[in-house]
This record gives structure tokens, sequence and C-alpha cells, in this order.
């Protein structure tokens, strides 16, 4: 195989890598077809841009999917599936700026979900998200 030949064969590979980091698990979970009620969630520390992004795929019949699956669901259903209608939590958050950015996708009770937020920390997305974002358990 000749230089050329090789680096055209790296090219075509980075570019189809790119491709499919670009698709996401978020796309991949719309193409799976789940049932029920479903979310992929992620939480980026930073904005958006970040590349320090976690993410899980939250199935609620039955629950499963992160530590705290039970308690989302529970949360989730209370609020009919909007997260911003999940009760704030009255709790106290330093006021120290450590920006999170939360994407939720899916579907619940057969409507599409797209909700995305970000807070000035990890506390205050705690405080209004409740179990949802709570990828660490």
């Amino acid at each position: 195989m000749t230089y050329i030949t090789r680096a055209a064969a790296a090219a075509g590979a980075l570019l189809t890598a790119a491709g499919l980091l670009t698709a996401g698990p978020a796309q991949a979970a719309f193409r799976d077809g789940f049932s029920g009620n479903w979310l992929y969630l992620t939480v980026t520390k930073g904005d958006a841009r970040s590349s320090d992004t976690r993410g899980t795929l939250l199935l609620c019949e039955p629950p499963q999917g992160h530590a705290r699956a039970s308690e989302a669901c529970a949360e989730l259903t209370a609020a009919g599936g909007a997260i911003d209608r999940i009760p704030a939590k009255q709790v106290f958050c330093p006021m120290i700026f450590a920006p999170v950015t939360v994407h939720a996708r899916g579907r619940w009770d057969g409507r599409p979900v797209d909700f995305q937020d970000t807070y000035t920390s990890a506390c205050v997305m705690r405080a209004r998200t409740g179990s949802v974002f709570a990828l660490d358990g």
C-alpha cells in the first residue's frame, strides 16, 4: 500500500468516526424505537461545547438506567414527563459558578421530549431537576 493510499484510507476512517460521533448515542436511541417512557440524558460540565459529558439511557418500564432510576421515573411521572415542572427543592447552594448543561431527549406518554438547560452549578441542577440528571448515583 502506498503512502497516498494509506493517507486516503486513514482520512476515510477519520471521517467515518467523526460521523459516528456526530450521530451520538441520543440519535441512536431514537432509531432503536424503545417502547414506554424513556429519555437519553446527558450532563456536560461547563457549557454545551465542553467535552466533559456523561450520559445514560433512562428507561421507566421498569425503571433502569442509573442509580436513582426509580426516583427519577417517579418524579417525571408526577410532572407529566416535563422536567421543568419538577418542583424545585428548597436547598442552599454555594454561590460558586461551575455551570452544567443538561439535555434529555426521548419519549414520554407517546410525546417527544427534547429538554436542554444550563444551570450555574450541579447543586442548582439537582435542586431544579431532582433525580433525573443524578447520573453519579
